[in-house]
């Protein structure tokens, strides 16, 4: 279901050709106005139009080609170009094929396979339509629509700049041939710049390009709207904390760039919240939650009573309530049905008011609550905002907002509030609609400067004059920096009321996973740090008892590879072989139970050696050691600070 909310959110931006191969470049008056209508309509932003709006009224009469310009560092080319397949196949023509650059080197090669996917499409198709022609359920107009000659075919190059220069030249040079038999479109996908159509096309083939570029929706947006679908959303029961978030921001901006591998980290955490959380079974819609605390076991009640937002609200209550929140099982589960109400509620309260801030400070000089919604939302739920510096600064920023852009904040900050359905917001909105009543009432009246009377005086009566009309001036305040400062105090309210941390609220740990250190370790892994940590300590993978060791011992019943691990710890920079080799029998000859000041104790037979060989063969391909020219006879340690 999380992908699925991606996948429908994604946006393609594409770039038309129009071409004819007898008469040179010419574009249909009717994709023409097209195009016209959706300047008209979109301005310069037509890259937000969908692919299928672009193509479906442009298919009669003339090839076209779309560039899709994606960028360099985004991971989800795939899932993109997948989602494009689908969205094309189901409003535009079930003919459409998708080709790689590895698997074209050849002109052959990519006409053939294009050529039998499309044999293969028209055989399905045409089955299709004998049997729509039988079915009476289906609407005439998907017949109809299905039975036209006039579909196109839709090429799709997924990596436009690892192709063949040559094997796109031939392509499109064939399929012009039979542009007025078969339509063609082609889509080509630019990871780098439109620049790189000059570069791979020449001059003979680019001129008959009419080109019109448009771009995809940048990663941070996609970000951006999985927050505001999943996250802040008061719909969806299972929450993330501060740390949690930072956890998955952080992979995303500094690590991939995938949204598809933020929504994989999303899904984790859900996952690992309801395995490792046994109550857990109250993190659902409110309806269900609260059937779900009237049959809580005995075990989950005690589990509620050793929650540490639990324990804080039973010492906020009177010693007769405490008694019986310790004893009295019934009587938790109905105090914990008014606590599941009162989070439900905080929640729904706490995402339309946490949006208004946003509003509010997002357009701010130097952003001090953040540029995004996801800072905002990261500072709410980890400390009290209204005690920081940045919250400080903001509003001394929104004390000194000019009248139109206060009553433009406040119509936004309204819009947001009309969604909300519970009795409190409306109340704000109430209040809201109030300040604005009262905001567009008051007419821009200009004070009254009085002349200064001209008389003489000395220095000392003329500083005291001024001191008393600088004093009169600043405690005087026209009735718009009353009004003014009064919304802003009841913005300061609002935020004091609604944005507490989560933390403050009781059983949040239902809701709430924040088991960051747990998501680092899976997601964030480094194979380095694993790797060592499974030589030093085997016991918790090979799960066998005769492997604990104290700290700083071998064991002898380690596997080799543990055992040369071990002992390569204990040298420099270069490690003398032999030295290596004979240490190495030592600690198996312990496991053979040889008496250490015996004349065989020692001493290596051909099996040991083999076994040394194949552990140190191991080392260097795990990157431990390698082979070094200052002496045939060692090796170079690589590593350094193991476990």
């Amino acid at each position: 279901m999380l992908l699925d909310i991606i996948k429908n959110n994604i946006r393609y931006g594409l770039l038309p050709i129009f071409r004819s191969s007898k008469n040179g470049i010419r574009t249909s008056p009717n994709i023409s106005q097209y195009y016209s209508n959706l300047k008209s309509r979109y301005g310069n932003n037509i890259d937000t139009c969908n692919i299928a709006q672009l193509l479906a009224p442009s298919i009669i009469d003339l090839s076209k080609t779309f560039y899709c310009h994606l960028g360099v560092n985004v991971p989800d080319h795939a899932m993109t170009f997948r989602s494009l397949c689908n969205l094309l196949q189901d409003s535009v023509t079930p003919f459409v094929v998708s080709v790689h650059a590895k698997e074209c080197n050849e002109m052959l090669i990519s006409y053939l396979k294009s050529f039998f996917t499309l044999v293969c499409q028209a055989t399905l198709t045409i089955r299709i339509i004998d049997l729509l022609q039988k079915c009476t359920q289906v609407s005439p107009k998907r017949k109809e629509n299905l039975a036209k000659n006039d579909l196109p075919v839709v090429v799709i190059f997924k990596d436009f700049e690892a192709f063949n220069s040559q094997v796109l030249q031939d392509f499109i040079l064939i399929c012009s041939r039979y542009t007025q038999e078969l339509p063609f479109v082609f889509i080509f996908g630019i990871a780098t710049s439109p620049s790189a159509i000059q570069h791979r096309l020449p001059h003979s083939v680019s001129s008959l390009l009419c080109i019109e570029v448009f771009h995809s929706l940048s990663c941070t947006q996609h970000l951006a709207s999985v927050f505001d679908k999943l996250i802040l959303n008061s719909q969806f029961p299972f929450k993330l904390s501060s740390r949690v978030i930072q956890v998955l921001v952080g992979i995303f901006l500094y690590h991939d760039f995938s949204v598809q591998n933020f929504v994989k980290g999303l899904q984790f955490s859900m996952l690992e919240h309801f395995n490792s959380q046994p109550l857990s079974v109250l993190c659902c819609q409110k309806h269900e939650a609260l059937l779900s605390a009237k049959i809580l076991s005995k075990q989950n009640v005690e589990r509620i009573r050793h929650l540490p937002s639990f324990m804080r609200y039973v010492e906020t209550q009177e010693p007769q309530e405490q008694v019986r929140l310790l004893t009295n099982d019934e009587h938790v589960k109905e105090v914990c049905q008014k606590l599941l109400k009162n989070l439900h509620t905080y929640h729904k309260n706490y995402y339309p008011i946490l949006q208004c801030l946003h509003s509010l400070t997002s357009s701010l000089p130097k952003f001090p609550l953040g540029k995004h919604i996801r800072e905002l939302h990261v500072s709410c739920i980890e400390k009290n905002l209204w005690e920081t510096e940045e919250y400080d600064s903001a509003l001394q920023l929104l004390r000194i907002l000019a009248k139109d852009e206060l009553v433009a904040a406040l119509r936004s900050c309204a819009e947001i509030l009309k969604s909300a359905n519970t009795k409190r917001m409306q109340n704000v909105l109430q209040q809201l609609e109030d300040f604005l009543g009262r905001l567009e009432a008051l007419q821009g009246k200009s004070d009254s400067v009085s002349k200064m009377e001209y008389q003489r005086t000395d220095l000392f009566q003329l500083q005291k004059t001024l001191l008393e009309k600088e004093s009169r001036r600043t405690k005087r305040m026209n009735p718009f920096e009353v009004l003014r400062s009064q919304v802003i105090d009841f913005i300061d309210s609002l935020v004091r009321e609604y944005l507490t941390p989560a933390e403050f609220q009781p059983l949040n740990e239902v809701c709430y996973y924040s088991s960051s250190g747990v998501l680092r370790q899976r997601l964030n892994v480094t194979p380095r740090t694993s790797i060592q940590a499974a030589l030093t300590h085997p016991f918790y993978y090979l799960k066998n008892e005769s492997l604990k060791t104290n700290t700083g011992t071998i064991s002898s019943a380690a596997p080799d590879l543990c055992i040369v691990y071990k002992l390569h710890l204990e040298c420099g920079r270069l490690i003398n072989l032999y030295d290596w080799l004979e240490a190495y029998v030592t600690v198996m000859s312990a496991a053979e139970d040889q008496d250490t000041n015996s004349e065989e104790c020692g001493k290596f037979d051909s099996l040991k050696h083999a076994r040394f060989i194949q552990a140190v063969s191991e080392m260097e391909f795990l990157g431990f050691v390698k082979s070094t020219k200052q002496k045939t006879d060692h090796v170079a340690r690589l590593t350094w600070g193991g476990c």
